[in-house]
């Protein structure tokens, strides 16, 4: 079994009473998590590593899942020797990225049921993303901007994933402590920022990315897995083991 796979029993042997605790708030990534766009960002590293005459290989997966656009570039930049500068190449990223997510954005399977499970039992919820703001603005037009309280984009704090950054920022928006909260990732990018910032993880792969294991991270293989016993107990206790 891969290692970003977990036994589909889990959601279920996981899922507590309906008097279970629910968590204090719910802080979602977009790419990959809520709608299925990280594909479309590796399909757009891919075309421009293509007209560099360098194409990506599994080993360039973690410099492009789950990373900002200015990373992609400058991990671009070097490998493929490139006269083009990062800033050039970070904007033709972005450009070509945010067309793909116009045209082609989709949910994820359960993503929209489980935020509408949060939103009427009154949890709070939190969009943080590393995609640029005009990306984040996007997808909210496509799937609706009412779901979060609190939404962050790339430019919104100093660092981006994987630093703590985002997920410290979102806590704090909420006024709530990062370790009450539960973070929703796909990447090894963002669970590691996550972590960092003391939340738990509901870790659900995009990719075939094996993830880092831990003690308050869970990995499940969908979000239509999850409900909102399996979120307060995660929140609350850690991870979910076999």
């Amino acid at each position: 079994m891969p290692d970003s796979a977990m036994p589909e029993t889990n959601a279920v042997t996981a899922a507590a009473s309906p008097a279970a605790a629910l968590p204090a708030a719910v802080l979602f990534d977009m790419d990959g998590t809520l709608v299925d766009t990280e594909q479309l960002w590796w399909q757009t590293a891919a075309e421009i590593a293509e007209e560099l005459h360098r194409p990506l290989t599994d080993e360039d997966a973690p410099e492009v899942l789950g990373q900002a656009v200015e990373h992609t570039a400058a991990h671009l930049h070097k490998v493929s020797g490139t006269t083009l500068g990062e800033a050039e190449l970070a904007a033709r990223l972005g450009d070509s990225f945010a067309a793909r997510v116009a045209a082609e954005t989709v949910p994820r399977p359960g993503a929209l049921a489980l935020l509408a499970s949060l939103r009427d039992a009154g949890v709070p919820t939190a969009l943080v993303s590393a995609s640029p703001r005009r990306v984040v603005d996007l997808v909210l037009s496509a799937i609706g901007r009412d779901w979060f309280a609190v939404t962050l984009a790339a430019e919104d704090t100093e660092r981006t994933k994987p630093a703590p950054d985002p997920y410290l920022a979102a806590a704090e928006r909420l006024g709530l402590d990062p370790a009450a909260c539960l973070a929703v990732e796909d990447t090894p990018t963002g669970v590691a920022s996550a972590t960092a910032a003391g939340c738990a993880v509901l870790a659900v792969p995009s990719t075939a990315v094996p993830m880092p294991r831990g003690e308050r991270i869970t990995l499940l293989a969908s979000l239509e897995q999850a409900d909102l016993a399996l979120l307060g107990k995660l929140a609350g206790s850690g991870a979910v083991r076999p």
